[in-house]
């Protein structure tokens, strides 16, 4: 007698990521509404971990609630036994399209998310016939930017624009050489109110995620620490403002000397793949500041 044939099981499902998804919903607007900054955090991991703390402390630990819509969700087809499976969802989040990723060490938690720019369509992310998606390794080549590139090529087209080593590999636009220009922009206006000004992009140590799209390209969730210094050059009645987005961290309305403010930002980008080059594109964003100092 023939065994009948198995089916290989996988680390999730889509059924279970869409059931998984929902239980995070349910969650997160019972926290929210609690104040419960604590279980907040439990639920979350990464640069969503860091994003979700400064949600409640900047709100007196009562962050507005959130309103969902159905998720569609991307499932990379990881055996049962990977020790640190991932799914992303597409769902409105307040009423805008956001990409959202979950990872699991012990239990499943949010890693990444970010809500699409306007006017952006959703990603045509690649599924098999049973639904999966298809992630993508590191270094893998068949896309123009690997995922484990894509934030330093990012971080140096923020910072050095048009005219960087990574020019042409990313494309102009409000979160590349659009920043890049506002940084020079202000260390020229601080430089006149007699301050130094800095700006500096970096890739941090945050999962980087990518899913095969339907072209041979890839989209790739992942994010960076933007720092921004300012320091006093002249007098020490020469004082720095200190921004309204950072009083939740600093009290006073200047500082005498010196302000740093630490951002974590997240991206999603559209790598086209290695056989019809071109410019990668931002397609979702989120972010905030999450630590201010000053003296």
């Amino acid at each position: 007698m023939t065994p009948a044939a198995t089916v290989a099981k996988t680390a999730i499902t889509p059924e279970e990521a869409a059931a998984e998804f929902t239980a995070f919903v349910i969650t997160d607007n019972a926290v929210r509404g609690g104040g419960d900054l604590r279980l907040a955090v439990e639920h979350t991991r990464d640069a969503e971990a860091r994003l979700t703390t400064v949600a409640f402390l900047s709100t007196g630990n009562r962050p507005p609630g959130r309103e969902w819509g159905p998720p569609t969700v991307y499932v990379p087809r990881f055996p049962a036994g990977e020790r640190a499976p991932w799914f992303s969802v597409l769902a409105t989040r307040d009423g805008y399209p956001t990409i959202l990723t979950f990872a699991k060490a012990g239990d499943w938690r949010l890693s990444a998310a970010a809500r699409l720019l306007p006017g952006r369509p959703p990603p045509q992310v690649e599924l098999d016939a049973e639904g999966y998606a298809t992630a993508i390794a590191p270094a893998d080549k068949s896309v123009t930017i690997s995922p484990q590139y894509m934030g330093p090529l990012h971080a140096t087209v923020a910072e050095a624009g048009g005219e960087g080593v990574a020019a042409g590999l990313i494309a102009a636009g409000p979160h590349t050489t659009d920043v890049a220009e506002q940084i020079d922009s202000d260390r020229e206006k601080a430089k006149k109110n007699g301050f130094s000004y800095d700006s500096i992009f970096s890739a941090n140590d945050y999962p980087v995620y990518g899913l095969r799209t339907r072209d041979g390209g890839a989209v790739i969730q992942y994010s960076l620490s933007r720092t921004t210094t300012t320091t006093t050059k002249t007098a020490e009645d020469d004082y720095i403002p200190v921004p309204i987005s950072a009083r939740w961290a600093i009290a006073a309305p200047v500082v005498r000397r010196s302000l740093r403010m630490i951002e974590v930002q997240q991206y999603v980008t559209a790598v086209p793949p290695a056989s019809a080059p071109a410019a990668a594109e931002v397609i979702a964003y989120d972010g905030a500041l999450t630590r201010a100092t000053g003296q």
